[in-house]
């Protein structure tokens, strides 16, 4: 999974980028559409530099970004001097050119972007998953660059930076609170757990400490020890006390983002931004319904043969309760991991014609973030010095159920998911940084689930417990189509929400609840899995039947990921032309 911020650029920095963006402009169409795709890539990592950890991008390394009201305001004025500018370019002129992807792309991104201001989210972000600064900055310090002198001194910097955005997080919520935005309740406690349970650590045994256990440096190990020790932990206790003595009494009791001024407007805007597609929650959540039902049918078949029993509920039931397919170990969990990582990278080529050379480490969540569960996938650097890595929970292993899934996620965040698709873009020749550095939930969820039935395809799951486990990653986002609009837009309470997946999937009910306190902090976000993944599937349907014999699944499957992940219309059009071009040059031979 992947994630984006709302924080802006200081003025100083405003006036460097400036200078930069009229370097490529110009009268001709085609450079001045590249360069602002140039400005527009550039000026979001330098707003928002701590993203960079999870795409790769050469971002600075010695702060975090700014989500003040007047760093909010500048980054939203240049976000909309981009979009006048491409907005001004006949985008059709651009058409055969270097320039036509990635302007379109940009395009369509700002406009989902500024569509999605309605939300005001920087006024409302207390998150228990990943949009929580808590659980965000961890992954950003374990991709912290060490090794030099000044690479130790960004470390540094950066440590003692986050108590300025930690205090303007607070600064940002109290205004929510005036304005009548807030977050949850439910979600509210949460954040308040993890907090005190990263309060309970010593310096050196907090995920920021990460950096120094990859560089041997000894005063380098004490100045980040001093930075957590001074500035990280005293914010995170200033942080939870504000949420546990100010915050909590104001915090929404509602869980839907309907009950925040502009909710509709907001849950609408998040479903384009995530899926790329103009869709209601009504259409969204009879998708899902439509999409269970199918599933279930496979379930039924692999419970016939393999569980004797053709009833999903008692299929489900049986599969959590039987302590065989659960695991003994966190290191039995991390074998087994590795062990599909490898059979999968070495079936690729069967798959693909481009097989990225980068490889990618297994990471345990830290001990503070065990309990979140799932799995995550970061990029490693453009240039090979870092590898991707995909990150997991170990916590409790006889609680993670083989049928709840964990070997298809696997694949969905490796081979032949996120790393595949990363990597192919951050190494393939001729991709512009704005393609490479951003992602998109659309394509980029949606390619990561349908390669989970592409390691089906591939013959690489375990049993049949883990292919059930697949059903049930599919089921999962089948009820997220469900839960995500129910809760946030058709009246659904919480409990209504664990139930339905307590009935549809095999996970437990603890991974349960962790995953709906994630889609009632992220409205809409959850909905891009399936809704890419269905398409994906029904472009490679179309190219099947239009290309007959010649349809070349690595031709299909490189032409999917080989432009990062744009937009699911722009994927659309991108393999609607592939067909013609294929069928075009097969004419000769037909005649």
């Amino acid at each position: 999974m992947k994630r984006f911020r709302s924080i802006a650029l200081a003025v100083v920095c405003c006036t460097a980028c400036q200078a930069a963006d009229s370097s490529r402009g110009g009268d001709d169409p085609v450079s001045e559409a590249l360069a602002v795709a140039d400005e527009y890539v550039a000026g979001y990592y330098d707003q928002y530099p701590e993203d960079a950890y999870e795409t790769g991008y050469p971002a600075p390394m010695d702060r975090m970004g700014d989500q003040s009201p007047e760093a909010v305001a500048a980054w939203r004025a240049r976000e909309d001097a981009w979009l006048a500018r491409l907005r001004a370019i006949d985008l059709s002129s651009l058409e055969g050119s270097e320039a036509a992807i990635p302007a379109t792309f940009s395009m369509e991104r700002l406009e989902a972007s500024v569509a999605r201001r309605v939300c005001r989210t920087e006024l409302w972000n207390v998150s228990p998953t990943w949009t929580g600064w808590q659980n965000f900055f961890p992954g950003v310090f374990a991709k912290q660059p060490v090794g030099t002198e000044a690479a130790r001194a960004d470390a540094v910097a950066r440590a003692r930076d986050v108590s300025r955005y930690v205090d303007t997080g607070i600064g940002n919520l109290r205004i929510g609170i005036e304005e009548g935005y807030t977050a949850p309740r439910s979600n509210v406690e949460e954040v308040i757990g993890q907090l005190d349970a990263l309060l309970s650590l010593p310096p050196e045994d907090t995920p920021y400490f990460e950096p120094a256990l990859r560089d041997p440096d000894p005063a380098f190990r004490a100045a980040l020890a001093d930075a957590i020790s001074e500035e990280i932990l005293p914010a995170a206790r200033r942080y939870r006390d504000f949420l546990s003595d100010e915050y909590l009494a104001a915090a929404r009791e509602e869980i839907a983002v309907n009950s925040d001024p502009g909710g509709r407007e907001c849950y609408l805007a998040s479903v384009l931004f995530y899926t790329t597609l103009p869709l209601t929650p009504e259409e969204i959540h009879e998708a899902g319904q439509r999409q269970m039902d199918r599933i279930h049918s496979e379930m039924r078949e692999i419970g016939r043969r393999s569980f004797g029993t053709d009833d999903v509920r008692e299929l489900l039931r049986r599969v959590r309760a039987d302590p065989a397919y659960s695991f003994e170990t966190a290191e039995q969990i991390v074998a087994f991991a590795r062990d599909a990582v490898d059979r999968a990278r070495d079936a690729m080529p069967e798959w693909f014609g481009v097989v990225p050379e980068a490889e990618v480490a297994l990471k345990p969540y830290p001990d503070y973030m065990q309990v979140t569960g799932g799995g995550f996938y970061s990029a490693g650097a453009a240039d090979g010095s870092t590898p991707g890595t995909y990150e997991f929970g170990t916590y409790d292993p006889r609680d993670l159920n083989r049928g709840g899934g964990f070997e298809a996620t696997t694949f969905h965040e490796t081979y032949p998911g996120h790393h595949m698709q990363v990597s192919v873009g951050l190494e393939g020749a001729g991709v512009h940084p704005v393609l490479k550095y951003f992602f998109s939930s659309g394509l980029g969820e949606g390619w990561a689930l349908y390669s989970e039935r592409l390691a089906d395809e591939a013959g690489l799951y375990t049993a049949d417990v883990d292919r059930l486990g697949m059903l049930s990653n599919e089921a999962y986002r089948a009820a997220r189509l469900v839960v995500d609009p129910g809760m946030h837009a058709l009246g659904w309470t919480r409990e209504q929400a664990v139930d339905y997946m307590l009935a549809n999937t095999a996970s437990s009910r603890g991974e349960i609840e962790s995953e709906v306190s994630r889609y009632i902090a992220v409205p809409g976000q959850a909905t891009a899995y399936l809704t890419g993944s269905l398409v994906i599937q029904d472009l490679r349907q179309q190219a099947e039947m239009a290309l007959g014999d010649r349809f070349d699944i690595r031709k299909f499957h490189d032409r999917v990921i080989r432009n990062g992940t744009i937009t699911l219309p722009m994927l659309r059009a991108e393999i609607e032309a592939w067909i013609a071009a294929e069928k075009q040059a097969a004419a000769p031979e037909e005649i």
